[in-house]
Formats: structure tokens, sequence, C-alpha cells
């Protein structure tokens, strides 16, 4: 059994005996504090503190890392209080073993919504002090490594919840070890029949001869790097499962069809010979065209450094070769671990970028978290964050900017800066204007072209992919659609006073506390808020203000006009299309505002058992409104007819956004999905459409709910 002289002696290698001292009180603290406390394994506790200050000992992990590794559980698990850490052990140890704590003393709706808020705070800590992390990284990697005394219920959540969220954390730190520890245990408790049949499968394949073919392999190699000159250390290798599993899934291949199971990983000591071995290797095994990567020039935004090239081995199979120098394999095992390795060995510079751009994706954390409205947003959007591939693209400029591979202009916008995001219109691509939800790849430079006014779109949730981007959107049109709720609120509620002779302003303080408290609210605006968002309906607060008003005298409401700048709560239904011109209705939306029906749409009469829900509604003389409506042609079905049809409007200022032929026949229909106006510019469609030839008839969809 692992014991604390055992880590002592460990410590001792790369820490002074004073701080070694600090690291075993530690234990004895946490040792005292946890006595009589039992894992679920039957073994003591301080078992499991130990373990983990085991596993960081490894990473060279400092002395406060360490003491708050051995205490990280005080907090949470005995009546040990944060005060009391720091009096015992300094505010650096206490405030480290606070932000791993879980949240014990809150009550929950569910497991997800505890997961989230236990995330988020030690998120948060995390952007205080990195140290964290890697202390909850260690700390869930020995609970997998323990994981089979858990009931299985349990056992499969904490899996799930690890390939969730601590694996793709510890990639994006740049934690190899860590990661693939925590991705294949989490894979075994988990899948275990998927686990164990694909290990069965690649050892059938792969394990014949397996030792002898490994050893001839990584003698041929170093037999040839030695003719030029060049030492190196050669380790051949086979993918860890879980990998191999997640491309198998996600590219629905077989494992014939996965090109990189059996890896080589050739270490050298210097930068330039890293190049050198590359041509070596080319010259010995034929390269797979497009399989080349040079990480070295462009490192991962985890810091990774490597030259990756995937070629066909003497047994005729494709094998991944990755070069790298000695300090680049430290950082790709051990990622922002290793800035302690090298400040304990008195050279801190070594691994400065990777620190810094780990220290620059947490502090990015703090962002994503200010713009979330709750916890499970957050962890929503750190989770879309944490993409294993990236794609590097340009500024104008020349800077390169790292994002997730799937990333869109807009995502870029965000991952330049906020406000740029804000205020983006378009964008060009490698100096081509390109759609924003352009998908981007890799060494392409993009331009985003911005207006002073402009303002995010709710489209743009549909494809943007980034934490930031995402949260930016949402925290922007959560805000925006509360200040369109007020307003339209506003005008429903003056709209209804107006037929009791009274208006918002003339009601007294006594009467406005007094509806507030009806429904507990606040605030006018919250009430506002919630007429707008068709939660309250205007009349019957209104009734509720002026409860001994007669009836019989009220005046009927003017009509609600439309002037299309109310933003996202007022919407038309796609059952009627109504534009500017018709005569409409309004119906008020719980959540949805005021939905739009042409007077005379049969969907409207679905409604009638909430006559107050319906509003009196007209056009604004300036709206200038674009709106999608259907017509439904009639043609003689002839050679061309549909292109004649497509082109008599080819030449306006209508978009067409479908067609579609909905009957076939020597007389065809087909139904046109076209963008309008006004009644006008409808007219001037279907004299345009009609004036073809082969047309026969045109006319709007009929207002039959379809």
């Amino acid at each position: 059994m692992y014991t604390i002289e055992d880590l002592s002696l460990a410590l001792s290698q790369y820490l002074p005996y004073e701080q070694v001292a600090k690291v075993k009180r530690a234990y004895y603290y946490a040792a005292q504090a946890h006595d009589g406390q039992k894992r679920k394994s039957g073994e003591p506790y301080v078992t499991h503190p130990l373990a983990v200050a085991e596993i960081l000992s490894e990473l060279r992990m400092d002395c406060d890392g360490l003491t708050a590794a051995l205490l990280h559980d005080v907090i949470e698990d005995t009546g040990i209080s944060r005060d009391a850490l720091t009096e015992q052990f300094g505010e650096s140890v206490a405030l480290l073993v606070d932000g791993v704590s879980k949240l014990t003393h809150l009550d929950f709706n569910n497991q997800l919504e505890k997961q989230a808020h236990n995330f988020q705070k030690m998120a948060m800590a995390m952007a205080d002090d990195i140290r964290v992390i890697l202390v909850k990284l260690a700390d869930r990697l020995h609970n997998m490594r323990t994981l089979d005394a858990m009931p299985a219920n349990k056992k499969r959540r904490i899996a799930r919840e690890t390939l969730d969220i601590y694996a793709p954390i510890a990639n994006r730190l740049g934690m190899y070890n860590v990661r693939v520890d925590l991705e294949s245990l989490a894979f075994q408790a988990y899948y275990p029949m998927r686990a164990s049949m694909l290990q069965k499968a690649i050892h059938k394949k792969y394990g014949q001869q397996r030792i002898k073919d490994t050893q001839k392999l990584e003698d041929m190699i170093r037999s040839e790097l030695a003719a030029d000159y060049i030492e190196a250390s050669i380790s051949v290798r086979e993918k860890h499962i879980y990998s191999i599993y997640q491309k198998m899934d996600k590219k629905r291949r077989s494992l014939d069809e996965i090109m990189d199971v059996m890896g080589v990983r050739i270490v050298t000591d210097r930068h330039d010979s890293c190049y050198r071995i590359l041509g070596v290797i080319h010259s010995i095994f034929k390269p797979i065209e497009g399989r080349f990567k040079d990480y070295i020039a462009v490192p991962k935004s985890n810091g990774y450094q490597s030259l990756h090239t995937t070629v066909l081995g003497t047994n005729g199979i494709p094998m991944e070769v990755q070069i790298r120098t000695e300090e680049m394999d430290l950082v790709a095992n051990n990622g922002i671990a290793a800035h302690w390795a090298y400040k304990a060995n008195g050279n801190a510079g070594g691994s400065s970028s990777n620190h810094d751009r780990a220290t620059k994706w947490v502090k990015s954390l703090l962002e994503i978290q200010q713009k979330a409205h709750n916890p499970l947003e957050f962890v929503d959007n750190v989770k879309s964050d944490l993409f294993p591939d990236e794609v590097y693209v340009f500024t104008p400029n020349g800077q390169i900017i790292e994002l997730p591979s799937g990333s869109t202009p807009v995502d870029f916008a965000y991952g330049v800066h906020t406000e740029i995001g804000n205020t983006c219109i378009s964008c060009r691509i490698n100096r081509r204007l390109a759609p924003l939800s352009t998908v981007l790849e890799s060494g392409q430079t993009v331009e985003i072209i911005t207006a002073k006014n402009a303002q995010p779109n709710v489209a743009w949730l549909s494809f943007a992919i980034t934490g930031k981007a995402r949260a930016n959107i949402r925290h922007y049109l959560k805000d925006k659609q509360r200040e369109n709720a007020i307003s339209i609120g506003h005008r429903l509620l003056t709209r209804s006073l107006n037929a009791f002779k009274a208006n918002i302003d003339d009601l007294t303080p006594e009467q406005v506390s007094l509806v507030l408290g009806n429904h507990q609210l606040t605030a006018m605006d919250d009430l506002l808020e919630s007429i707008g968002k068709g939660r309250h309906v205007g009349y019957l607060v209104a009734r509720e203000l002026f409860p001994n008003f007669d009836e019989e005298t009220l005046v009927t409401p003017k009509s609600f006009k439309v002037n299309g700048s109310e933003g996202m709560l007022i919407s038309y239904a796609k059952c009627c299309s109504p534009i500017p011109g018709d005569p409409i209705v309004g119906y008020v939306q719980v959540d949805k505002g005021i939905i739009i029906h042409h007077l005379s749409c049969p969907n409207v009469q679905d409604h009638l058992s909430s006559p107050e829900r319906f509003i009196r509604m007209s056009w604004g003389k300036e709206i200038e409104e674009e709106l999608n409506i259907s017509l439904i042609v009639t043609y003689i079905n002839e050679r061309g007819a549909v292109a004649q049809i497509a082109s008599s409007i080819s030449d306006s200022d209508f978009q067409v956004s479908n067609l579609d032929i909905i009957e076939r026949g020597r007389v065809s229909r087909l139904r046109l999905n076209i963008t309008i106006s006004s009644r006008v510019g409808l007219a001037d469609v279907m004299r345009r459409i009609k004036a073809v030839r082969c047309v026969e008839k045109v006319s709007r969809e009929t207002i039959v709910g379809r």
C-alpha cells in the first residue's frame, strides 16, 4: 500500500525539505479530519487524498497544490472550515481546497442542476488559480480507478460525466496521459460490452506477432536514423481504445477502415531534427496523401506540438508517426502540468507559452459565465467549447485564430472580439463574400464586415458552436427580448386602460402595488414584460386596476398598429402568412407574444375560447416588413414551363425561397414561396407570373390550415 513516506521520498526529488514537511503535515491533518470515515471499498478515507497527491507528484506539482490535494475533501466531508485551513496552511491552500469542494449546503432540483452548479463554481475558481482543475482532474482519475466499488447506476453517471466534461478539459489543457486514462476507464465503465468486444477485435487483428513486429520496426527506424547521425528514442504504441471507438462511431467506419490504430512516436533533442526525421520516415515508408500535419509550426490551442504523418507500414497496415522534441513530448503528455515540472527544475520559461494558452482559455470561461443566465446554460456553452479538433484561420493582418472544428465566421468574429461579433453583418473568406453560416477550414483568411447599428441574430444560434459566441448571442437576445416585451406590454396595457378611460401614468402607487402583489411581482417593468410575453393579459390586468368600473361604459380599444420594429415578440402565423394590407387579428400566446393571423384564417376559430387574448390589429403606414407567402400556380406542363415561371420574376426584387411541384400531369400545379413586403408587391408578382404563356391560374394559397 502506498504510504506518506513513499510520497515524501518522491517529493524529495524536486522539493526542498521544509516544503516536503508541510505536505506531510497536511497528510496527518487530513488523516485526523477523516478519522473513522471509510471509502465504498472499505479502505480508510485518507487513502484517497493520498492517491490524488501521488498522481500530482508524478506531474511534479508544487507544495501548495500537493497540500490542497491532501486536504481537498476536508471542507466538504468534515467539520473543518475554510478559515481553519487558512490559519493552518495559508490563504493559497484554503482557496484551492474551496475551489475543488462541491456545493453541499444548497438544495437542487435534480442531479444535473447540482453538477452544473458544482462545475460553475469550480470553473470560477480555476480562473483565479488553474491548479484547482489539476487537483480536480487527479481526484477524478483516482475515483475512476476505484469505480468498481460504486453501484452500477452511479458508476454509469460518473463515467458519462467524465467523458462529457473532465476528459475534454484534460485534453483542452494538453494533459494527454490524464485524458487517455480518464477516457479508457470511463469507456470501460459506461460501455463494458463494447470495450471488451473492441479490445478482442483489436487483439485479433493486430495482436499476432505484435511484440516481434514492434521490435523489428523499432530496429529498422533506429538503424535508418543512425545512418543519418540522428539520435532519437523510438516507441511503437497502440492507439488507446476509446479513441478508436470514437472514430468508428462518429465516422461510421469499421475497424479495418481506421488508419492509425498503430502508432510510432519518435522523440529527439533538437527542433530541426524533427524535420530531418520526417524525411527519413518518408524515404522508408510510403506516406498517405493528405495525412500530414505540422503542429510544430502551428501548435494546437492547448500548446501541443508535433509532426504527424500517416504511412503504410511494412505489413501494409497504416500507422501514424509522431515526431517531436523532448520538451514537446513533456508538454504533450502533461500539458499545463508541465509548467510546474519546469519550475521544479528551475526553468519556468520552458512551458510558459503553454501555461499562457491554458490560462487564456480559463479566463475566457469568466466571460461565458457572465453571459450565461444559469449554470446549466454555462455548462452547455463550455461543453460546446471543448471540441478535440481545431481549425486555424487568419485575420486580414495575419493573426492566427484557433477555433473548434465546425466553426463559422460568427465564431471567428466573437473569437476576435465580442463587439465585432455583436456588430457583424457579413464576411469575406479569402477575399470573397460568403454566408456567415459557412464552415471554416484551416488556412483561410477571414474578414468580418461590421455595421454600427447591427445586432446579433437569433438564427446564428443554429450554426455558431463556440461557447463564447453562443453565450454572447443568447445574452444579447434575452436582454433584447425583455426590452421588446416591456415595450409591447406597455402598448398593450395602455390600449386596455384606454377602454377604462385611464392611462398608465395616471395609476396611483396603491393601484400599482396591489396588482404587483396579486401577481407576486416586484416592479412595473416586470408586469409589462409579463404582459408583452403573453403571461398576463392586458385587459384582465386593467380590470384588476379598476374592479368597480361600469363595463357598460367601456370604450372599444383602438387597434394595435404593427410598424415592423416590435422585435421578436411579434410573429406572423405560417398557416395564413398575412402580409401588409391584409385584414389581420392578433392572438396573445404565452411566452411567444403576439401572433398575427389573417382575419379569415380558420385557425383563429380554435382560440375563440379565450376572447380576451384577441387584439384588433392594423398595419402601420410606414411598415416595410418582408414576409413569406405561398402562391399556387396552375400551368400546362410543357418543356421548360417551370423555368419560364421562375425566370418571370428573376429580374425583380422579390426573393424566391422555395419552389415545390405539388401536382404533376398535363395540367400541373406548383407552390412558390416568395418574400414580399405588401399587397402591391404581391399583385406585381402575380401579374408577372400570369404573363407566362403556359400559366392558366395564379392564386395565393388558400387560407386553410395546412
